[in-house]
């Protein structure tokens, strides 16, 4: 197998002498583990290192790949204008990676380069590594606002492009864990940063890289995390590949988590082909969920099921509950994917003659018409978690503390703009933080005169 081995590492660029003048000195057990990880790599003797990088370009639809020749880079913004890099590309490993993709339908290529000087999330492994070897060329690539299902593709994709050539290939995935480990740290607290370093550590010297796919979104974003999309990259990079992992170190005491692993292949396995694992799983999830749901939610499947797998408009069945017939209201349908929002689409007041037609409009909206969203395909469907909420009558309040940010709904009203967000949304857990995205949805600024609404829900599982 061409990628020879892989390797999880962090990137603060503290660690580097020159720029931590001294304050290094409190993560040594890091430092002996990179030096550690360096030294292997000079006795594995690639000829090309492929480092994915969270501070690299990135989008939210796209995988980055840098382009031209080489790259060059330092830490002048880190106190270290002494210390800098020049580096050359493995220009031909890019171009077959990026034509494969192209091929493929898949978003990644070396389009959009903004600012082509290394990033730290680059230049720190590069730096331990340079100590001891220097005869590889670089591919450096970003991460994106893709689920993580598309990062672990994306590794496959990497795979693909190393296995039509002869080189001998290194994969680093550059990443720090929890940003919110300490109070005294730089980004604070938060409960969730312990668990994560505690849960990705286990799972990562464990080499069960399907469990990276379990972490949801918000759960990453409350601890802060730099890294899970580069890990769950380089675990594509192994799929159906058999791996002896194995665990270095982990530090926390600056308030940010520095996690050392690595990884060496040993052959295929069939049981090792991850994806397909979990995405079975979720299909069984998803399959359970929706044979439990009401008949509220049932009725959104449908809806969604009728238009995407043959373009037919539901009809207002029979047998529902008879208020689906004879009450009307605002209703939102949510379509989350493997955590992630995938869709969501409603309305404030009742725009149909009922709640019945009010849900299948609206489930048509969210699956198709969301434009943050391409519209949802026919093999989507098996993995998809739907939501139905109804809205009550929204009512005036003079203050923000006549809000809850758990029990109601805002609506943030300036002339014709409108913003609305729903009560008890996973992430959002102050009612500034509610005002404030609900004012970005109706284009309102802070220093506009606008008005506030609350309203409750009943939300259908």
């Amino acid at each position: 197998m061409p990628i020879i081995a892989g390797f999880i590492v962090p990137h603060p660029p503290m660690i580097v002498p020159d720029v931590g003048k001294g304050s290094e000195s409190k993560v040594q057990t890091t430092i002996a583990s990179y030096k550690a990880v360096a030294k292997e790599i000079a006795g594995l003797r690639p000829d090309t290192v492929i480092v994915s990088s969270p501070h690299s370009v990135i989008y939210g639809d796209y995988f980055h790949i840098s382009p031209g020749k080489g790259a060059k880079g330092g830490f002048a913004r880190f106190g270290a204008a002494n210390v800098t890099f020049d580096e050359v590309y493995d220009t031909e490993f890019v171009r077959d990676l990026s034509g494969i993709c192209r091929i493929c339908g898949f978003p990644a290529g070396t389009l959009g380069e903004r600012d082509p000087s290394l990033d730290h999330g680059t230049m720190v492994p590069l730096y331990f590594i340079r100590q001891v070897y220097s005869s590889f060329r670089l591919v450096r690539i970003g991460l994106s606002g893709l689920p993580l299902t598309e990062h672990y593709k994306f590794g496959q994709y990497i795979r693909k492009a190393a296995d039509c050539t002869d080189k001998r290939i290194v994969y680093i995935a550059s990443g720090d864990l929890s940003h919110k480990l300490q109070s005294y740290g730089p980004y604070g607290f938060a409960p969730e940063g312990p668990e994560y370093d505690k849960r990705v550590m286990d799972v990562c010297s464990r080499g069960a890289f399907d469990e990276l796919l379990e972490f949801d979104e918000s759960f990453c974003e409350k601890a802060a995390e730099c890294g899970h999309r580069s890990f769950v990259m380089m675990a594509g990079v192994f799929d159906g590949i058999s791996v002896t992992p194995k665990f270095y170190s982990h530090e926390d005491v600056t308030g940010v988590g520095y996690g050392i692993c690595s990884y060496y292949p040993n052959g295929a396995d069939s049981d090792r082909k991850l994806l397909d694992v979990y995405l079975k799983r979720q299909t069984e999830k998803a399959e359970a969920r929706k044979n439990s749901c009401d008949e509220y939610v049932k009725l959104a499947w449908k809806t969604i099921e009728s238009y995407i797998r043959d373009g037919e408009v539901l009809g207002c069945p029979e047998g529902l509950p008879p208020e689906m017939y004879s009450e009307k209201a605002g209703a939102f349908v949510s379509i989350h994917k493997s955590g992630a929002l995938r869709g969501c689409i409603g309305t404030i007041a009742p725009t149909k003659k009922c709640i019945a037609e009010e849900i299948i409009s609206n489930a048509i909206s969210a699956s198709t018409r969301d434009t943050r969203f391409e519209p949802i395909t026919a093999d989507e469907l098996p993995l998809l978690e739907i939501n139905v909420d109804i809205l009550g009558k929204p009512e005036k309040i003079s203050t923000a503390d006549e809000l809850d940010v758990k029990r109601y709904g805002v609506i943030v009203s300036c002339g014709i703009r409108r913003g609305l967000l729903l009560p008890d949304i996973d992430g959002v857990d102050t009612v500034e933080e509610q005002i404030s995205i609900a004012m970005r949805k109706g284009g309102i600024s802070p220093e506009d005169r606008y008005t506030l609404e609350r309203f409750e829900v009943v939300r259908h599982f």
